[in-house]
């Protein structure tokens, strides 16, 4: 039987951490480890170490503020996403380095639907190994703590057993980056100095501007 775990520690079967709150089960004696993740019951990866909400606030990264910037021959796009309101005209973008970029917007959206939209468009648009920049953990920690196959594992509910939020959205960017298998995410803190972070964040509120007058 599942438990909220009361204090941090470390899962057995997948080494991620627990945090207060998770749903963990007892070990067999003479695991790695006492307690796993409730989803690595079975012995398999964990599939979620994501809060039970699926849709966790951008307070940063869980563990560490970012990972180290692409290796060469390795394209970087930075994505973010705008809105006013939320819900509200909003808007998404993407750009690299080299000049390629692109954008759009929605008359009634929210923020993190837009997040989820600038990566979708930027893993479509953009072949060969890509590394996805964010500032939302709300999209880079969904692939880097791989909630995803939680959500899948459970058809596409939350471990409080809710439907996942913005489905429509993540469905196909998860197909996506799976079927590709070549893409990775580090996350940015958002206004922080970053010229490709603000470069999205400028394009984004513009074309929520400009979803908004239309």
């Amino acid at each position: 039987m599942a438990l909220a775990a009361k204090y941090a520690t470390t899962c057995g079967v997948c080494t991620r951490s627990i945090r207060p709150g998770d749903q963990i089960v007892s070990m067999p004696s003479g695991s790695a480890g006492r307690w796993a993740h409730e989803t690595c019951r079975d012995g398999a990866p964990a599939t979620s170490a994501a809060p039970s909400a699926g849709s966790p606030a951008d307070t940063g990264p869980t563990r560490g503020e970012s990972s180290a910037p692409a290796g060469a021959g390795v394209l970087e796009v930075y994505t973010d996403g705008a809105c006013s309101g939320n819900p509200g005209p909003g808007g998404w973008a993407w750009a690299t380095a080299d000049g390629r970029r692109a954008s759009g917007g929605q008359a009634h959206t929210t923020n993190q639907r837009m997040e989820i939209t600038a990566a979708l468009e930027a893993v479509r648009a953009l072949p060969g190994e890509l590394v996805v920049v964010s500032d939302s953990t709300y999209v880079v920690n969904c692939f880097r703590d791989q909630w995803w196959r939680g959500w899948i594992a459970r058809g596409w509910t939350t471990s409080a057993k809710k439907p996942v939020a913005n489905r429509d959205l993540w469905e196909p960017l998860v197909e996506a980056v799976r079927d590709r298998g070549d893409v990775t995410f580090r996350w940015v803190k958002g206004h922080s100095g970053d010229p490709m972070n603000d470069l999205v964040d400028r394009l984004a509120v513009e074309a929520g501007r400009a979803a908004a007058e239309t």
